[in-house]
């Protein structure tokens, strides 16, 4: 740490700003860095200490989700909330964004961290609290105007995540809907049951899922596993059984990665030439991880073909925003999460109350640029009018002014003074995209 704190004054001394290498990457956006003004911390990988008794874990930032839930299983406990890609690293969580099924119950990502260690643009260490206790030199201020701001106000360097319990199994339940409404509605009445995991895909717009999960000591349906080669896709198996409101019961560490395998459903545009079968998966099983998928999309830059992303709408909003995509893209299947809104990160906020809608959009997209371009804006300009916001890891084609619009700019700004990082990157530095084209 006191190496890394060093560089990061030696810039500051120099007035110079920096960006931050971690190794790896889950963003869809091409590396963008001059390699002699990085801070590497690309090291920071280890788990430090877990706390059975209080349910909590000490980790640095690049620590990813499979080595996490791995260790954190020997004592039967697993984080409150596991993005589904087991490269997802927990500082990656915090300061990119992350929710996944828990989120119902738990929120995103950063509502499960107690504390973290940050350097800020002087060199200084300083302890960031999610409350004001005696633990924390609290800055809560900066503990939750971090999240989400890719790393733009400091490098973190420590995390205190906490866990819960965890059973040896999740028994998940198929519930089939044959319209939009019909997912929403059950993701909104099934928030308040006793569910530990909740989603929906549909698969058209009279097609679709909702899988809710519990977790179980003792398993009593078939037992299905999603992580080894010969298993099947998750979402090909819950297109095969939805329609039978069926049960089965899947290995705690299959359900929390079971989009691993294909990359929810993205890898499968991998087959053009070739059949796409159970055994062609069985045979290109190898390369169709999400580590494997995210290194190929980076080294052959062709990203623009498919439409990957991410979308926060309130659920006031949603069935608007799935009518829009339907008659707009006819991009499917499409994955709907619930997510508790309460964060208290600016970078967070949407004009609802109880629950947001993650809306997972990841499709084809076009081989022209200008066209990628235009259905990029049409989606942003949709999800700015229902009072959304979009994931940051994937494409961004809003102006600087539209982009501070949505997230306000005052209170980072704030926080860049108050804190000394004026100097380094923004986050709309690291985001916009090189080809702009002006909002109609």
């Amino acid at each position: 740490m006191a190496e890394i704190a060093a560089t990061v004054k030696s810039f500051h001394d120099h007035k110079e700003a920096f960006r931050i290498y971690h190794g790896s990457t889950n963003s869809t956006r091409p590396p963008n860095f001059n390699r002699s003004k990085i801070v590497d911390t690309s090291h920071l990988t280890n788990i430090l200490h877990i706390n059975e008794e209080e349910q909590w874990a000490i980790v640095e930032p690049n620590v990813p989700m499979d080595k996490l839930v791995c260790t954190t299983l020997k004592q039967n406990l697993i984080p409150l909330v596991v993005p589904e890609f087991p490269g997802i690293t927990v500082g990656g969580s915090f300061a990119g964004t992350a929710a996944e099924s828990s989120s119902f119950k738990f929120g995103f990502f950063d509502r499960t961290v107690d504390w973290c260690d940050m350097i800020l643009a002087s060199g200084e260490v300083v302890r960031l609290g999610a409350k004001d206790d005696q633990s924390t030199s609290a800055k809560i201020d900066l503990f939750h105007g971090s999240v989400g701001t890719l790393g733009t106000l400091g490098v973190f360097v420590l995390f205190q995540v906490r866990l819960r319990k965890a059973s040896k199994y999740v028994e998940l339940h198929y519930t089939s809907v044959t319209r939009m409404q019909s997912a929403i509605d059950f993701l909104r009445q099934d928030v308040h049951k006793a569910y530990d995991f909740l989603e929906a895909i549909l698969f058209s717009k009279n097609e679709g899922v909702v899988v809710s999960g519990v977790m179980v000591e003792h398993a009593q349906n078939e037992i299905v596993h999603f992580t080894r080669a010969q298993d099947p896709w998750f979402y090909l198996h819950v297109i095969e059984n939805g329609g039978f409101n069926k049960r089965f019961t899947v290995p705690i560490f299959d359900y929390l990665f079971r989009y691993d395998r294909g990359a929810f459903w993205m890898g499968s545009y991998a087959f053009k030439r070739i059949p796409f079968n159970r055994l062609t998966r069985l045979l290109l099983n190898h390369s169709l991880n999400t580590r494997k998928l995210y290194k190929a999309l980076h080294s052959n830059n062709r990203i623009q073909k498919y439409m990957i992303q991410d979308l926060a709408i309130p659920e006031n909003a949603v069935e608007r925003c799935l009518t829009y995509l339907d008659e707009n893209f006819k991009i499917y299947p499409l994955w709907l999460c619930p997510i508790r809104a309460d964060s208290k990160a600016p970078m967070h906020q949407v004009n609802g109350k109880d629950l947001i809608i993650n809306v997972g959009v990841w499709g084809r997209g076009t081989a022209k640029l200008d066209e990628f371009i235009e259905k990029n804006r049409m989606l942003e300009k949709m999800v700015h009018e229902l009072g959304g916001w979009k994931w940051l890891y994937a494409h961004v084609y809003y102006s600087e002014d539209e982009f501070w619009q949505i997230h306000g700019r005052k209170w980072y700004d704030d926080l860049r003074e108050k804190y000394g990082a004026s100097n380094l990157p923004t986050i709309y530095d690291k985001i916009k995209a090189t080809e702009t084209i002006a909002m109609n």
